[in-house]
């Protein structure tokens, strides 16, 4: 296979888990901004959610008076073109690269990902209101999960099937990261919440932005507890949404698509497996949740670099 096949394999569901990811983490923002206490801005609403996704450079530059509102940050991460990790350009990206290997994908998964794009397309040319947003987000999660569903159904098992996975779990993994980490910054360090009806609402929509409620109350019989949310999104081998299923599935794919002699990946994935080996949630708590999060997306970040580097920079097939 073509290293660039390769490479657009892996940012089409890169991308579109991205897509997916960015609905998850406004998703869960609306919501505590529906439930939040009276006397919380819009400022110390939104302004954390700008740092997480990395949008807080780009921010003051749309907006050069800096002030922050629900409207203008739901713009931004939506429908901001001069965004380039914004909703619609992951969108308009993972159509592009699905475009460029549309012999290698099935022509159900061209079709869907094209019919998605181009409802999307025609929602975001008007502006998306706060009060429209979760039904929009609600659509965006139903596309995603058709697309996957799909491609779980037609592709055949092997190298551009693993690069498809490893892109989505990857970004799969990123983004959990991240909205547990916006719970952190958002809700766990107001200490007289904790034990509240709004503490416990406020982790089970966190539960629920992750689609993981219902097997959570399956697996935890005594109520919502941060300490087993954590657990359960971290370190659950079973859930399809914690950064162990993630990488127990990253580590399978590049083991379908074959290691390269001498490469890098095997060691940014062990350092990921270290990570997430031999702790519990006291140990992560303990440690802080927001630097235990934050050593796990750097870790990701390597692994990045290191797929670049063996896979896509070299050439896994004769060039044309």
């Amino acid at each position: 296979m073509l290293s660039r096949i390769g490479e657009s394999l892996y940012w089409m569901t890169r991308n579109l888990e991205r897509v997916d990811g960015t609905a998850r983490i406004l998703d869960i923002n609306v919501v505590y901004m529906l439930e939040a206490d009276e006397d919380a801005t819009e400022e110390m609403q939104w302004q954390p959610l700008l740092n997480i996704v990395g949008a807080d450079e780009i921010y003051p530059i749309r907006y050069p008076d800096k002030r922050v509102t629900v409207q203008r940050v739901i713009h931004l991460l939506t429908q901001g073109k001069d965004n380039p990790g914004s909703l619609y350009n992951s969108l308009r990206l993972a159509r592009e690269n699905a475009r460029v290997v549309r012999d290698r994908i099935s022509n159900a998964m061209w079709e869907a990902i094209n019919e998605f794009w181009l409802s999307a397309d025609k929602h975001l040319k008007t502006t998306l209101q706060p009060w429209r947003a979760a039904e929009f987000y609600a659509f965006v999660h139903r596309e995603v999960a058709t697309f996957f569903g799909i491609a779980q159904s037609t592709m055949m098992r092997g190298e551009a099937y693993g690069f498809t996975v490893l892109g989505s779990l990857q970004e799969r993994a990123d983004m959990t990261a991240r909205i547990l980490d916006v719970r952190y910054h958002l809700l766990l360090p107001d200490v007289s919440m904790v034990g509240s009806p709004l503490d416990y609402y406020q982790w089970g929509a966190l539960l629920k932005s992750l689609s993981g409620f219902e097997s959570y109350r399956r697996e935890y019989h005594g109520g919502i507890r941060p300490i087993e949310v954590v657990e359960f999104v971290v370190l659950n081998p079973d859930f399809p949404r914690s950064l162990t299923y993630c990488l127990d599935g990253m580590e399978r794919a590049v083991k379908r698509i074959g290691y390269v002699e001498q490469g890098t990946v095997p060691q940014a994935l062990d350092a990921l497996r270290g990570h997430l080996t031999g702790v519990t949630a006291t140990d992560i708590l303990d440690r802080g949740l927001h630097e235990y999060l934050d050593r796990f997306l750097e870790l990701l970040a390597d692994l990045t670099t290191a797929l670049q580097s063996d896979y896509f920079e070299a050439h896994l097939g004769d060039e044309p």
